[in-house]
């Protein structure tokens, strides 16, 4: 079995209800043709599940350190790894074997600053057919419209990610504040993140690699017509959020092209399967476009005049010094 001895897999897990979820993840991580040089398990803020990680798991489990949330969960991973390559993975996801070889594959190249792979919604339930494929990315998902080969994005989705350890030496962690936090669906931390890499290093880049697959369970909970409307409305109060630290021009690049590119034509195809093969529940996707970008423009529109959560400026991790000192 070969191994990558300079990468480190984070696992972040807040509650104990995703137990055979997490144990599924971990298992997959183990299976990979190249395995890690560690899998390192965060917990966020659960003394009872931290205890019975640890009492089950050989690999090195950790609290976080930092702010309750996925930021800060992801920042104590990387202060606790070791690997100067750090990979992220959903403690909900179970990754296909060849996953992290093909991810972390673009590693050679110094302009790459990381890559992310892609999520395949595994529902636990069957999917909804009013649940439109352009909204996949509510449940955590590659939705349609991404990339369909290996190219340069402005950044990878979250819960396969691969990211240069340099990176977080450079300009911080995850910024906190912005992030999920247990059920409450904010999100973007890695949006933000990205964006400042790339404006500390204007000619480097990140990459999606479509064939790194992982596959994303999605509970039934989340096949909710309420879910989706409050996850829109989430991200818009969470883009407007990311737009006040890395600008509009950047923090909006990629959601203009999906609004006015991706999500018309959705809203088209829905139409004709209703028009042209008697499909009614097109119509419903189709309607669910529509109102989805209503909602999270509203969201937008409130986090525009609201301030971040707790009140709080959201503030950048600690540099490398004081990652390794919250480490293990």
């Amino acid at each position: 079995m070969r191994s990558m001895t300079d990468t480190s897999v984070v696992v972040c897990t807040y509650t104990e209800d995703r137990w055979h979820d997490l144990v599924a993840a971990i298992e997959s991580v183990q299976r990979q043709t190249r395995r890690p040089g560690e899998i390192v398990v965060v917990v966020d803020h659960n003394p009872s599940l931290l205890s019975r990680i640890r009492a089950s798991f050989a690999h090195p489990v950790v609290e976080n350190t930092g702010e309750r949330g996925l930021s800060g969960a992801r920042n104590s991973g990387i202060a606790a790894a070791r690997g100067s390559e750090i990979v992220f993975l959903d403690d909900d996801a179970v990754a296909e074997p060849d996953w992290l070889d093909l991810l972390v594959a673009r590693r050679r190249d110094a302009q790459v600053l990381g890559a992310g792979g892609a999520l395949e919604p595994l529902w636990q339930h069957k999917r909804p057919q009013w649940f439109p494929d352009e909204f996949d990315w509510v449940v955590g998902c590659s939705y349609r419209g991404m990339p369909t080969e290996t190219t340069v994005v402005r950044n990878p989705l979250g819960g396969s990610m691969w990211i240069r350890r340099e990176v977080f030496d450079a300009i911080g962690g995850f910024r906190s504040g912005i992030g999920r936090h247990g059920t409450r669906p904010l999100g973007c931390e890695e949006t933000e993140l990205c964006i400042r890499a790339r404006q500390r290093w204007p000619d480097r880049c990140f990459v999606y690699e479509p064939s790194a697959r992982v596959h994303h369970r999605v509970p039934a909970v989340r096949a909710r017509w309420s879910y989706l409307t409050a996850r829109c409305f989430a991200e818009g109060v969470s883009k407007a959020h990311v737009t006040r630290f890395v600008g509009a021009r950047d923090g909006l690049a990629a959601e203009r092209a999906y609004v006015l590119n991706t999500l018309p034509r959705g809203v088209a195809r829905g139409i004709q399967d209703t028009l042209t093969r008697g499909d009614a529940t097109g119509l419903a996707r189709a309607a669910s476009i529509i109102v989805g970008v209503l909602v999270a423009a509203a969201g937008y529109l409130v986090g525009r005049w609201s301030r971040l959560p707790g009140g709080q400026q959201a503030g950048l991790a600690p540099g490398r010094a004081a990652l390794h000192n919250a480490g293990r």
